[in-house]
């Protein structure tokens, strides 16, 4: 019985211990979170080719001998920064990608100007897309060219492929891209016509700062920023952790205004009237038919995502006229999609998989 019972209190006094020095190890660790800056992203080398206003276009330096052919341009959304597609080394799809052979290019729309507040969805998808095109493909030699567009950058490059049939696009391949805005009910009821007085915010504001984006983005889940705390302290001791926390909740706060007149029409064409789900949407006198786009198709969409749930994302494919498409869906949430171990080993495989054989 003595036996027993100082083996007991010997594992009492252990993990207690442990646990003391845990609390310690994350005080020490928690001191050094709040006096250290930001860690570096958007690491991976490259060169602005193209500049007009805030827009910059990308080429990442290759790091394979062999490249595929057909160059690959990645389209981002008007309010996040592009560095999602490349936090750091080994937590970068754009680093992966140029690992496995691809010419990648990318278009980091920048943060918009006052004088931007006039931007619409035509400027996007008319002018500014195309041109970064051509000049891809001036700068590459070639005469076609991949898109890949994550969330609202999936939308405009499958706005712009619907209204250029005829254009350069060889691929496409969308992530989270949202159609049918029903289906985006919490969203929908934060900008309910009866008290969202949209006109009023951009008329007063011009571009709509991030501090209402982001607002709306945590009304989605309402108790996630004080979950992801608790698990930020529990697992303070973990330098892995703690830097993968920071990386993404950098990222997550470091969003840009959205372009006045852009959001006014997103708000009201798209939220409100669901005109690009209905066929009844026209930008510069045509109407955006997504029955157009015949090229090779992918939409990947995440099983967990709150930003754009798969009620919002499930009829892009029908919608597509390709006869070679395919919509994937993967365990993961709206970020953890396309970044983190998770992408690392369900996204990125399937995309090379994917462009590889359509790139040659």
């Amino acid at each position: 019985m003595a036996s027993a019972a100082t083996q007991t209190e010997a594992e009492v006094e252990s993990r207690v211990r442990k646990e003391v020095e845990r609390t310690i190890q994350r005080g020490i660790k928690g001191l050094e979170y709040i006096s250290t800056g930001d860690p570096a992203v958007g690491l991976t080398p490259k060169d602005v080719i193209y500049q007009k206003g805030t827009l910059k276009l990308y080429h990442y330096r290759p790091m394979s001998d062999e490249v595929y052919r057909v160059p690959l341009m990645l389209v981002m959304s008007l309010v996040s920064k592009p560095y999602i597609l490349d936090l750091t080394p080994g937590q970068s799809l754009v680093e992966f990608l140029l690992k496995r052979g691809f010419d990648v290019y990318m278009i980091d729309w920048g943060v918009p100007r006052p004088e931007d507040k006039r931007l619409r969805f035509e400027d996007y998808v008319l002018d500014f897309i195309p041109d970064c095109a051509a000049r891809v493909l001036e700068d590459s030699g070639e005469d076609e060219l991949s898109i890949v567009g994550y969330c609202m950058g999936g939308l405009l490059a499958s706005i712009y492929a619907a209204l250029t049939p005829d254009g350069p696009l060889k691929n496409l391949a969308c992530f989270t891209t949202p159609v049918n805005m029903d289906g985006m009910k919490l969203m929908k009821q934060w900008c309910d016509r009866r008290y969202f007085d949209v006109d009023r915010i951009v008329d007063t504001l011009g571009n709509v700062p991030p501090e209402l984006m982001y607002a709306s983005f945590d009304m989605l889940r309402p108790v996630a920023k004080l979950a992801g705390t608790v698990r930020l302290w529990d697992n303070m001791w973990n330098d892995e952790f703690v830097k993968s926390y920071r990386i993404f909740d950098r990222w997550a706060t470091d969003q840009i205004p959205f372009p006045g007149e852009c959001f006014r029409q997103n708000t009201k064409d798209l939220m409100w009237e669901n005109k690009l789900y209905k066929g009844t949407w026209e930008l510069a006198g045509q109407k955006v038919d997504l029955a157009k786009i015949t090229v090779p198709f992918l939409h990947v969409v995440a099983e967990h995502d709150h930003i754009v749930p798969y009620e919002a994302a499930k009829e892009l494919v029908p919608m597509v006229g390709s006869e070679d498409k395919r919509e994937v869906m993967l365990k993961g949430g709206h970020v953890s999609l396309v970044a983190g171990g998770n992408a690392v080993f369900r996204l990125w495989p399937q995309l090379d998989t994917w462009l590889a054989e359509r790139s040659v």
